[in-house]
C-alpha cells in the first residue's frame, strides 16, 4: 500500500514569512516554497492553499527510499508531533530540493535571456541592412 505524506511548515525568515510545502507520494519527494508578506493567520494559509494549489511550482521529484512502517505507540506519536511543532525551519531534504529548483530556474532564465539577446542582435542586424539598402537606392 502506497502512502502519501504532505506537510506545510510556516516560519519567519528575515524579512518575510515563508511556507515550505513538502509532499511525498509513490516514492517521489517534491517541495514548493511559498512567500507570505506579513504573518499569515491559519485561515489565510488554508485559503491560500485552496485558491493557489494549481499555481504552486514544485521542485523536480527526488527519489525517496521506502521504509516499512510499523504501528507506532500513540504516546510516542504524540511526542514526535510535539517535537515537530517545536522544531523551527525546514529539513535538509527540503533544502536540497529547493536548491535544485533554484538552479533549474536559473538555467531557464539564462537560456531565455540568451535567446532574447540573440533576437535583439538579429533585429539590429536587419535594421542595419535595411538602412544600407535605403541609402544605396538613393531616394
Amino acid at each position: 500500500m502506497d502512502q502519501t505524506m504532505a506537510k506545510l511548515t510556516v516560519f519567519f525568515e528575515e524579512p518575510f514569512w515563508i511556507g515550505i510545502y513538502e509532499r511525498e507520494a509513490d516514492g517521489k519527494y517534491e517541495v514548493s516554497k511559498i512567500t507570505f508578506g506579513a504573518e499569515p493567520k491559519d485561515y489565510e494559509v488554508y485559503e491560500f492553499l485552496l485558491m493557489n494549489w494549481k499555481g504552486l511550482r514544485f521542485s523536480k521529484s527526488m527519489e525517496v527510499e521506502r521504509i516499512a512502517q510499523k504501528r507506532i505507540n500513540p504516546k510516542r506519536m504524540q511526542r514526535e508531533i510535539k517535537n515537530q511543532l517545536q522544531n523551527k525551519g525546514i529539513g535538509t531534504k527540503a533544502q536540497q530540493a529547493l536548491k535544485l529548483q533554484q538552479e533549474q530556474g536559473k538555467l531557464e532564465r539564462k537560456k531565455y535571456s540568451r535567446e532574447q539577446k540573440e533576437a535583439q542582435k538579429e533585429r539590429r542586424f536587419e535594421l542595419r541592412q535595411e538602412k544600407r539598402k535605403a541609402k544605396h537606392k538613393g531616394h
